[in-house]
């Protein structure tokens, strides 16, 4: 039965707190649970029947049968057998003597306990059903003639009734008028519940990076996701979402909010965390940089690193709170978004180049082939935009003319505000800059998306990039001349007037007049450059660098204290690249952290292997598709479901859909939560 041992004269579950554990749903282990506990009256029992209504208690496995305890519940490892049946109050004889009488278990009635647990194990099947579909459970449709609209929970429950489920039909009837106001309180539990998974699973496998992607809005609310980068039991880099935290208020109150949030209410330590990288851009991105420095102030060995899921140059681009940058930027993601809506335009665009440069071929297929990347993400996205600036722009302008009615209100009304944008010479000059001043950096860029090689190649190439950023801001006055010159040919070209900004001459009226190309140089140029290196001097710090180094070895001494045994940390390098130097033509070197983490004799060096583990999990090295998925299924979530049917404990449950679930702990959870 649901609560009590099945073991004849076990009092497990009744005279005591042992824990229950479901039979196995898999035929062979369930054969032999009911082997080892002498209950052969149940051996034509089918696994389904008895994981549904038996259970074993815990006095009956060993300690090392235990995978992991948690404030969900103890979980059994997968091939956990009980063996333990020599207690006095159960021998084997008496177990003999005792033989149950052969009633099955499906025709006794369930205790009043029972009952209700059987309940809110439907009722959260259900509701972990739909998240893990992306399924609102309080979404409701439009009504009917015959009938009004049902919740998407409402119709599923319904179904399972009409199939038979009666017990669920009995308490049901019992508690769907206070139902509705205990939903989104169930849904929460669910989230906890995952959450509580997800977190062992880094928690066992020691030091993780913190990163956090773009805010999101989500019914009006500003959210930060936050991710976790660990490497498993198995050797492989993994990323979990852990959820979304609220990120409104002031930036000393919201950074300390969010902290708080991740360590106290869901149990993150910190303690384990040895990097943390950050995607931010527009207005916010102050207040992204003030939680980034309250992680490294509380916890220092958190290193601040850049994110691999965008390019160096735009993550450089996004990071800077200067209008002009952030106008270029919203700009360029307009334009992405406008080119996703339907292949047609895409194609018309490629026409349209192929008619503005109808002398000069080579230069139109260049850009037409841009056309079928992904360009706004590119490494060298600014010196694409330029390129195609003039020839975008007038068919911008034919779109938005629609003369011969081809294209949709809302299409030309896009390509409206998106041309309004391409005409402010703010946009121009900032955008000069930035084509000049990331030419410089985006060969490190590409570097560290690269093989283990590239990557250290990077790191070795910065110190001389960010000099020569160094000598760019020293020489500004040199600089900045040509890049005006540069930016105000293409104004004349589009007839774009030279001004200064609206925004900043209304903010200083009472000022002396200034002049556009001096407002240009101070707070573009000179701004921009700056901001270019200041960045890359603070996501590139030396211990960092150091690390990146250590991917060709050469300062794995930084790692010293990270490693099991330093004491033969020497001998165990020495050794490495001894076996290395040795390789027979048929071994090949890994190209990458991923691949060496999977060598076969990598148990042979403990402390190598405590080095690599901890290189795997830096942010700003990329992770391959399959390390990848979850954040994978987070973009396509954020990218593809409409804003009205955004739900943050959905979405949740919909990415992390891979994680199992024990209704049994989901309600032992629920229970904790809310005891009556």
């Amino acid at each position: 039965m649901l609560g009590h041992c099945a073991v004849p004269n076990c009092t497990g579950g009744e005279a005591d707190s042992q824990p229950l554990f479901r039979f196995p749903l898999d035929s062979e282990r369930c054969k032999q649970w009911l082997e080892k506990c002498q209950r052969e009256d149940l051996i034509d029992k089918p696994a389904e029947q008895l994981y549904k209504y038996e259970r074993l208690c815990g006095k009956h496995f060993q300690p090392s049968a235990i995978d992991s305890v948690s404030c969900i519940g103890i979980v059994l490892k997968d091939d956990a057998i009980p063996t333990i049946f020599d207690s006095p109050e159960m021998s084997q004889t008496e177990m003999k003597k005792s033989e149950p009488e052969p009633a099955t278990t499906s025709t006794q009635p369930l205790s009043e306990e029972d009952e209700n647990r059987e309940y809110l194990k439907s009722v959260f099947e259900i509701i972990l059903l739909l998240g893990g579909h992306n399924v609102s459970p309080t979404y409701k449709g439009e009504d009917s003639e015959n009938s009004p609209a049902q919740t998407n929970f409402q119709a599923l429950l319904d179904y399972r009734i009409q199939n038979g489920d009666e017990p669920l039909r009995k308490k049901w009837d019992e508690n769907k008028e206070k139902f509705p106001d205990e939903l989104d309180n169930m849904i929460d539990v669910c989230e906890q519940y995952i959450r509580v998974k997800l977190l062992e699973e880094v928690m066992q496998n020691g030091p993780f990076s913190l990163i956090t992607d773009e805010l999101v809005v989500i019914s009006g609310e500003l959210f930060l996701p936050i991710f976790v980068r660990f490497v498993d039991k198995s050797n492989s880099q993994q990323e979990n979402f852990l959820g979304l935290v609220s990120f409104t208020g002031e930036e000393d109150v919201v950074a300390e909010k969010v902290l708080n949030e991740i360590t106290e209410k869901w149990g993150l330590k910190m303690e384990q965390c040895k990097g943390q990288a950050h995607s931010c851009s527009g207005t916010h991105s102050s207040k992204i940089k003030k939680f980034a420095a309250k992680v490294t102030e509380k916890f220092p060995a958190a290193v601040l690193a850049i994110r691999s899921t965008q390019t160096l140059n735009i993550s450089l681009a996004n990071s800077m709170p200067l209008s002009g940058v952030q106008l270029v930027m919203a700009t360029l993601k307009n334009i992405d978004t406008f080119f996703s809506r339907t292949p047609l335009l895409v194609a018309e665009f490629e026409q349209a180049i192929t008619l503005f440069y109808e002398d000069r071929t080579e230069k139109a297929n260049v850009l037409k082939g841009y056309c079928q990347t992904k360009w706004t993400r590119s490494h060298n996205v600014f010196e694409i935009a330029v390129d195609i600036y003039e020839s975008l722009l007038l068919w911008l302008d034919s779109v938005n003319d629609n003369e011969d009615v081809r294209w949709s209100d809302q299409v030309a009304h896009e390509a409206m505000m998106i041309s309004k944008s391409l005409t402010d010479f703010e946009f121009i000059m900032t955008l000069i800059v930035l084509k000049n001043i990331t030419a410089l950096t985006q060969a490190v860029g590409k570097n560290l998306l690269g093989n283990s090689g590239d990557v250290s190649r990077a790191a070795s190439s910065l110190p001389a990039v960010l000099q020569s950023i160094k000598e760019v801001a020293d020489n500004i006055d040199v600089y900045h001349e040509f890049w005006y010159e540069e930016a105000t040919n293409i104004a004349a070209a589009v007839d774009v007037v030279v001004k200064v900004p609206r925004s900043f001459l209304r903010k200083h009226s009472e000022s002396v007049a200034i002049q556009p190309e001096n407002y240009y140089k101070e707070y573009v140029s000179f701004a921009v450059v700056s901001g270019v290196y200041n960045e890359l001097s603070e996501v590139f710090s030396e211990q960092v660098l150091k690390m990146l180094k250590g991917l060709a070895l050469e300062c794995v001494e930084v790692f010293k204290n990270d490693v099991p045994n330093a004491d033969s940390f020497s001998a165990e390098l020495n050794c490495w690249w001894v076996k290395w130097s040795k390789k027979t033509k048929q071994e090949c070197f890994p190209s990458n952290i991923q691949d060496t983490l999977q060598l076969a004799d990598m148990k042979f060096f403990p402390n190598m292997l405590a080095v690599f583990r901890l290189l795997a999990i830096m942010p700003c090295l990329s992770l391959d598709s399959t390390s990848n998925v979850v954040y994978q299924r987070f973009t396509r979530y954020m990218e593809e479901v409409p804003d009205k049917m955004k739900s943050k404990s959905i979405a949740f449950m919909n990415i992390n859909s891979h994680v199992q679930s024990d209704l049994d702990s989901v309600v032992d959870l629920y229970i904790a939560n809310d005891p009556k």
